[in-house]
Formats: C-alpha cells, sequence, structure tokens
C-alpha cells in the first residue's frame, strides 16, 4: 500500500526530531527555543510551496470562515503535541521519548469513535459514527509491544523523576497529535491539499509559539546559534518533508478507519531510526538481543497491517448505508 510507505518515509525524517531534541538538550539547549523554532522556520518555506501552488487565497477564505476551530484544533495539533515532546526531551533519552510516543498509534485508533461520517440516505445526509478498529487495535498493541521490548535495554536504569517529566508530557503529545490531525481533516472537508492544510495550522499556531518564544527569551535568553541550526534542520527535515508526507498518507486514508490506522502506526518506525540515529551521533550503546527481537516486532506489525488493510477492502459503504439504515428506523 503507497500510503504506508509515505508514512514510513516520513517516519524516518520525523525522528530526526528525537535525536537533535536531545542533542541540543546535552548542550545545554532550552526546550522552549526546540519547539517554538521549529514551527517559525516552517512558515517561509511553506509559504513558497503554498504560493507557488497558487493556492494561498482558498487557505485564508477556509480560516477566516471558522478561525476559532483553526486555532484551537491547530494548538492541538501542532502546540500541544510538539511543546510536551520538547520538553520531554531534557529529562530522557531519545529512545524513551520516541518510544513513549508510539502511543500514538493506539491513540489513533481509539479516538476513531468520537468521529462521524455522512451517508446519503431517502431522508437526506446521516451521521454515522466510526467503530472502533479491534483488528487495527490488536495489531498497534502488537507494535507497541515491540516497543516496550526496545525500551526494557534501560528501564532499570530510568528513575522515577524520568518517568515523570519525560514520559507523561509524550502520553499528552500521543492523544493531541491524531486529534488534532483529525479534526483539521474533518473541518477542512478535502477542499484544501496537504500542504494548505499545514501551513493554515503552522500560521494558527504561531501566536502560541510567540508566547512561548517571549517566556524564552524572559527566562532563558536567546537560543546558541548551535541550537538555531539544529532547531533549522529539525524544521525541514519533520516540520516540512515528514509533516507533509504523513499528512498526505492520511488525507488519502481518512474515509477508511482500519487504513488510516495502519498509516498511524507507521510511525512506530521512527524508534528504529531513533536508535540508529543516536548509536551514530550520539554514542548510545547498541541495543541487546531483547531490543533486536522487539525491533523484529515493529516490523512484523507494520506488515500485518499493511497486509490486512490491503486485503480487506470490505464493501465499507455498503456497511456504513445499512447502519443509517438501522438508525432511520428508530428515528
Amino acid at each position: 500500500m503507497k500510503e504506508i510507505g509515505l508514512g514510513l518515509l516520513a517516519s524516518m525524517f520525523f525522528a530526526v526530531t528525537f535525536v537533535l531534541n536531545r542533542s541540543m538538550e546535552l548542550a545545554g539547549g532550552s526546550w522552549v527555543w526546540s519547539s517554538s523554532l521549529r514551527f517559525l522556520f516552517m512558515v517561509p518555506f511553506l509559504l513558497i510551496i503554498v504560493l507557488f501552488r497558487k493556492n494561498l487565497k482558498e487557505v485564508l477564505n477556509e480560516m477566516k470562515k471558522q478561525p476559532l476551530p483553526w486555532l484551537v484544533w491547530s494548538f492541538v495539533g501542532f502546540v500541544l503535541f510538539y511543546a510536551p515532546i520538547t520538553y520531554a526531551a531534557a529529562y530522557g533519552p531519545g529512545w524513551l521519548i520516541a518510544g513513549t510516543w508510539q502511543l500514538t498509534i493506539v491513540a489513533g485508533v481509539l479516538l476513531g469513535p468520537i468521529f462521524f461520517e455522512k451517508i446519503q440516505t431517502k431522508h437526506g445526509l446521516m451521521k454515522v459514527r466510526h467503530k472502533l478498529q479491534w483488528k487495527a487495535l490488536f495489531i498497534s498493541l502488537l507494535i507497541l509491544l515491540g516497543v516496550m521490548l526496545i525500551q526494557m535495554q534501560q528501564a532499570n536504569q530510568v528513575p522515577i523523576q524520568m518517568v515523570i517529566f519525560g514520559v507523561l508530557p509524550v502520553i499528552i503529545a500521543a492523544f493531541a497529535y491524531p486529534l488534532g490531525n483529525r479534526k483539521m481533516m474533518e473541518l477542512c472537508g478535502g477542499r484544501l491539499d496537504t500542504f494548505q492544510r499545514v501551513f493554515g495550522m503552522t500560521i494558527a499556531s504561531l501566536p502560541f509559539w510567540f508566547l512561548i518564544s517571549v517566556y524564552g527569551i524572559v527566562k532563558v535568553g536567546a537560543p546558541s546559534s548551535d541550537q538555531v541550526l539544529q532547531s533549522f534542520i529539525v524544521a525541514i527535515c519533520s516540520g516540512v518533508i515528514a509533516t507533509t508526507l504523513f499528512f498526505i498518507a492520511t488525507d488519502k486514508t481518512r474515509e477508511n478507519q482500519g487504513k488510516l490506522a495502519a498509516v498511524e502506526a507507521t510511525q512506530s518506525a521512527q524508534i528504529i531510526f531513533v536508535v540508529i540515529g543516536e548509536v551514530v551521533l550520539l554514542s548510545s550503546p547498541l541495543p541487546n538481543g531483547l531490543a533486536v527481537g522487539g525491533l523484529l516486532l515493529i516490523i512484523l506489525g507494520i506488515f500485518i497491517h499493511s497486509f490486512i488493510t490491503k486485503k480487506t477492502k470490505v464493501n465499507r459503504k455498503q456497511k456504513l448505508i445499512v447502519a443509517a439504515k438501522r438508525k432511520e428506523q428508530h428515528i
């Protein structure tokens, strides 16, 4: 499935975030600048792309129609996702943050039932709630087990403070990212392409990043040139390339909760790239036998997800229509 490939490619670029955020913290940089600079750097690149594609006007019109939802869900999807991740980097290594972040694959499946799909019936459009994808949830939990095996390599060295400040913020981020992404897809309703949506969300989140930047200037001072450079790299690799690839994949699968869950599950591959990156760049220890088993389990889980979603081209539309008719009978 092409969308799975896009998701895996996105996860490789997303991994840059965890490695460089940890690198910046070890060098004395503040999470405030690691988070805000990434999105500030994203703006000109996304603006150039949208201008080149000649569809800036559509983005601005959509944002003017519903400014509050744009602000709220951009805050959830970008600020409430990225600020906790950069904050957590001060309290734990990249493998711990990236590993905990994989909760997002389960979060994505669990969030499915809070969304609806519109079905045309004889009484007009009717909303039908998405059902929990049990197969996707089971496979996602299998991938999560692989992640846990990787983390067990150094679990006995993790103090309670690291767990509280290095794990809890990432749990919040793990639910915020898919929630914000899906809500924005629902809000846009297919009227904007991926580049437009990412640009619009980045613009809508700017007020919050400016506030965080002001806090940074007051509390920790200006960022170092090294942190500015590394934040710039993260902005290009993770903010522009990875986010765009991932949103393209989720846009293509937004009408199918099973396929959408499979795409979101590809993000578990990040931990593989993070382990490699930390070994090469930060001289972290190589994974042991148990961790290698975890890596294989993650790869197996992604393969099963891809196989199931490709094989199960079930008559989803028919099932939803049947559900809508049953709902009609109770009206």
